[in-house]
């Protein structure tokens, strides 16, 4: 996959973009394929504390966001999940789940991991933050979702159904101003980590483990999927793992 160094044309001057940014590979990615070609001071980025279990990642997304000097907004959305159970959640009475997506999804309907709704949530606030700091102006929210988070049905809400609904959703409840782009959506993660290689992407500030901790633990589904798409692009992946 050959990326294109993007010039900011004078149609596209006005045009600012919202990266929901999680401190992970992928909406990492996100952000410098944005900056990369819309540039640092029409790009701003949102993450969200939804009652996870620990706080690394919300770290990662405010060093990235200095990383690249874009504005960095938190908002804090526990309260919508203080009843689930779901493994990611810090009052859940669920371990947090080892070994591949593909081995838990043979073994249930749907991971454990897969927060109720939590991209549809996100994207909405994201909609709602987009028309407010930039209120008159078109506005893409950028959404990092890949190919390898709908496969098997893991994250109903990473699928292209669902992201094409959401899109639907938010242009029409902003008149027409905000709209959704998945940059990655089709894309593996393998082909993820290579775009952001081609882009000089910060990995080493970012991420992803569901565990939290000094390191990254290296046998959560997360954990399992980066490092190998690392080893896939023969590079080593700069951050540090327990296993």
């Amino acid at each position: 996959m050959q990326l294109t160094n993007y010039k900011i044309t004078k149609e596209r001057e006005r045009m600012k973009i919202l990266v929901l940014s999680s401190g992970g590979v992928d909406s990492t990615t996100c952000i410098g394929m944005a900056v990369n070609k819309y540039g640092h001071e029409n790009v701003a980025s949102l993450s969200a504390f939804y009652g996870q279990r620990h706080d690394k990642e919300l770290d990662c997304a405010e060093k990235i966001a200095k990383y690249y000097n874009i504005k960095h907004i938190e908002m804090n959305l526990s309260q919508i999940f203080k009843n689930s159970n779901c493994s990611l959640l810090a009052q859940s009475s669920e371990e947090i789940p080892e070994g591949s997506y593909g081995e838990q999804i043979r073994n249930n309907k749907r991971v454990s991991t897969y927060v109720p709704f939590r991209n549809g949530l996100l994207l909405a606030t994201a909609a709602s933050v987009a028309d407010s700091i930039f209120p008159d102006q078109e506005v893409a929210i950028y959404y990092g979702a890949h190919s390898d988070d709908y496969a098997g049905n893991a994250y109903a809400d990473c699928s292209i159904e669902f992201t094409e609904a959401m899109n639907n959703a938010i242009m029409i409840g902003s008149y027409n101003k905000i709209h959704l782009e998945a940059p990655l959506l089709n894309c593996n993660k393998t082909e993820v980590v290579k775009i952001g290689l081609e882009l000089n992407v910060p990995y080493e500030l970012t991420w992803s483990c569901y565990k939290g901790g000094d390191s990254q633990c290296g046998i959560c589904g997360t954990c399992i999927d980066r490092r190998q798409a690392f080893r896939n692009n023969g590079v080593e992946d700069p951050v540090k793992y327990k296993d």
